[in-house]
């Protein structure tokens, strides 16, 4: 990452960088009401893209009604919001996000009091898991921490608090000399990576777990059940136990900060050769070619902000 940036967007109003600031009492910070999305800008010779934007922006407010902190904006508002800040912060490839949370009136777990702050930031950042990872993959371990059971937290909502959750599972596998960990569900079958999901490949068929294994429904995830299935190979929604990472072909993981980066090992056992897959590196080059404005975007995912 390089911060800080020039401007962020809260409430209607670019404030500088510096001066975007909360009091420390709000109910935020005491008791995790944020929602938050994430969204990547790629520069190509033909411009700079926002990658489907209103389908982030959709899911913040998803992700807001489930927990009833409604946003006093339109998504059509937070959508030229977002482009505002970009071009306020003179970025032409970057990572955006925007937020909604509780702000400051009272304390107590009832935050029906706490007005509700929106917020849009931009900045710089390169490859999540690094462009190496991108090419020959990363190492991941299965972490001892699982994620929340259905009906605990829900899953399907991007909120701060989950990620706490993340956060042990990222810290763990760190301080094991791994890159990232997958986390299992409460009922033993993997769910997905601190923040990102998981993809299988086995004799040439896709297999992701479902929402039932306490996931968050990824947009890139979706990106690529529709590139799998335009390049013939078939996708399936599928509980998925831990051992089926260890005889898997390959093994990818989808997000919007670490894209689509392989899985070279698995608690340290090799995931096919141990490297990139002919299919992971398929899909991501169809992927990264609509990116880079070498293929045609039919699915209209790119928003041109300049």
């Amino acid at each position: 990452m390089a911060f800080p940036g020039k401007v962020i967007w809260m409430d209607g109003k670019l404030v500088p960088w510096a001066e975007a600031n909360i009091h420390v009492l709000s109910h935020v910070v005491h008791y995790g009401s944020c929602a938050f999305d994430g969204l990547r800008m790629y520069a190509n010779p033909k411009g700079s893209y926002i990658l489907r934007l209103r389908e982030h922006v959709k899911r913040l407010f998803e992700s807001t009604k489930i927990y009833r902190m409604p946003i006093p904006y339109t998504v059509d508002q937070i959508c030229e919001a977002v482009k505002t800040t970009v071009l306020a912060n003179d970025l032409t490839s970057g990572y955006i996000r925007p937020f909604a949370f509780r702000g400051y009136h009272s304390l107590g777990v009832n935050p029906l009091n706490c007005p509700m702050v929106t917020a849009v930031a931009a900045w710089e950042w390169g490859a999540y898991l690094g462009e190496e990872g991108l090419k020959n993959g990363v190492s991941v371990r299965i972490s001892s921490w699982n994620r929340p059971a259905p009906n605990t937290l829900p899953s399907m909502a991007k909120v701060a608090a989950n990620y706490m959750n993340s956060q042990l599972i990222k810290l763990e596998a760190l301080e094991n000399g791994f890159e990232e960990g997958i986390a299992l569900d409460s009922f033993g079958y993997i769910s997905e990576g601190s923040g990102e999901n998981i993809f299988i490949v086995k004799n040439g068929v896709l297999f992701t777990p479902p929402s039932s294994s306490s996931i968050l429904p990824g947009i890139t995830r979706h990106c690529v059940f529709q590139l799998a299935r335009e390049l013939g190979y078939e996708v399936r929604q599928h509980v998925l136990p831990r051992e089926s990472l260890y005889i898997a072909d390959e093994a990818f993981m989808t997000g919007t900060a670490a894209e689509i980066t392989p899985i070279a090992k698995v608690d340290n056992v090799a995931v096919g050769e141990g490297k990139r897959g002919p299919i992971t590196k398929a899909i991501q080059d169809a992927y990264f070619g609509i990116l880079r404005g070498e293929r045609a975007d039919t699915y209209q995912w790119l928003e041109k902000v300049r």
